[in-house]
């Protein structure tokens, strides 16, 4: 895959991978309204050929509904291209000028771990955001991981071949344009949190698939998003509790409607205090795990 899908992979990693060809059961929740039901299961956005994630309980539910709603649809490579120059890079001083002596070596050893061409002397083009997601991919493409047999774009297709409409909770450049309009502060301690990770190699990266694969949440929610909360409190508010809040006003909308909507979004924004579901949980709505 090209440099910007790589990053878009990326954006996306709020969500968690498989790559064992086991079978897994991810997840999966049902919220019913006055008149309307939503489906709610955690995606991943990268994926190997030989994952099986199917369930009969997931047939199921996307034989039931009649729309399918993801983070983005309009992630095709020209969309994505252009808002990454839009928002991604620096025209005020290069990435290491902003960094100390250490992080300025810790950036340098990241570019090489993620095979970055050019090397550091490509990040220190980007704002923070960016290459901190530019490197956190690394591990996921050394590993195999392919956003083109992501969750999200095989229930895409699916749905699609059926002749039901998919939509966008978000569109690419909010997506983009949220990471672009943090501090400046909370991008770098994001870029901080990314040499972290590297530094950790595969490791933390099983301990997320294995709890994927079985639907184990609260490992889930430990793993991925206190790490965060524990990194920035603020960064936390703004990759993961706003977002939710926002998605959960929206599908409160569609309960209160007819219809069936089969809603999947990265396995992050449906694990932890502030996920999806306790949000929806606070307007008023019953959460069943099925």
């Amino acid at each position: 895959m090209n440099g910007f899908r790589r990053v878009v992979a990326a954006v996306l990693l709020l969500g968690l991978l498989v790559c064992t060809p086991a079978i897994a059961r991810p997840a999966l929740w049902v919220v019913r309204g006055d008149l309307g039901t939503v489906y709610l299961f955690g995606t991943v956005h990268l994926m190997p050929s030989d994952a099986n994630w199917s369930s009969p309980e997931l047939d199921k539910a996307l034989e039931a509904s009649q729309r399918l709603s993801i983070e983005l649809i309009d992630d095709d490579a020209a969309n994505m291209q252009a808002q990454v120059l839009k928002y991604g890079f620096s025209a005020d001083g290069t990435l290491s000028s902003k960094l100390s002596l250490r992080d300025r070596d810790r950036l340098a050893k990241a570019a090489d771990a993620a095979r970055v061409p050019g090397g550091i002397a490509t990040l220190d083009h980007m704002r923070p955001w960016l290459a901190a997601v530019t490197l956190s991919i690394a591990p996921l493409v050394q590993a195999g991981m392919d956003p083109a047999l992501g969750v999200d774009r095989t229930l895409r297709k699916r749905m699609e071949a059926a002749g039901k409409p998919v939509d966008g909770l978000e569109s690419a450049e909010q997506q983009l344009s949220m990471f672009a309009n943090l501090s400046e502060t909370l991008q770098l301690d994001f870029l901080r949190q990314t040499f972290d990770e590297v530094d950790q190699g595969p490791k933390k990266l099983r301990e997320l698939i294995d709890a994927w694969r079985r639907g184990d949440v609260d490992t889930i929610a430990k793993i991925e998003d206190e790490d965060i909360r524990a990194l920035s409190p603020e960064l936390y508010e703004a990759l993961l509790v706003n977002r939710n809040k926002a998605w959960a006003k929206t599908l409160a909308t569609r309960l209160h409607e007819p219809g069936v909507s089969f809603v999947a979004v990265g396995a992050g924004h449906l694990a932890g205090p502030e996920s999806v579901q306790k949000q929806l949980e606070k307007l008023g709505f019953t959460v069943q795990r099925l």
